[in-house]
């Protein structure tokens, strides 16, 4: 199973990532489990400057920005 975190206070882009990264596992049949952080001291363990930010099993992959599908299509079936 694919541990996704999605990093921010919850805010119109962190949504919008969060839908985006749902499509994806749904569209693709990936086993992952989504976990939303909004604790800021929870979210600096990945030293992000901006929000949202993606982070797959434990690695940040992507911070202040919605990825395109293709891009979290490829990080979720690399691991």
């Amino acid at each position: 199973m694919v541990s996704v975190k999605i990093l921010g206070s919850g805010c119109a882009n962190c949504k919008r990532l969060e839908s985006v990264v749902a499509k994806v596992i749904a569209a693709r049949g990936i086993d992952a489990a989504i976990e939303k952080v909004t604790d800021y001291a929870h979210m600096m363990r990945w030293n992000i400057l901006q929000t949202p930010g993606l982070v797959i099993n434990d690695t940040l992959v992507s911070a202040g920005r919605i990825p395109s599908e293709s891009e979290i299509a490829a990080w979720l079936t690399q691991q």
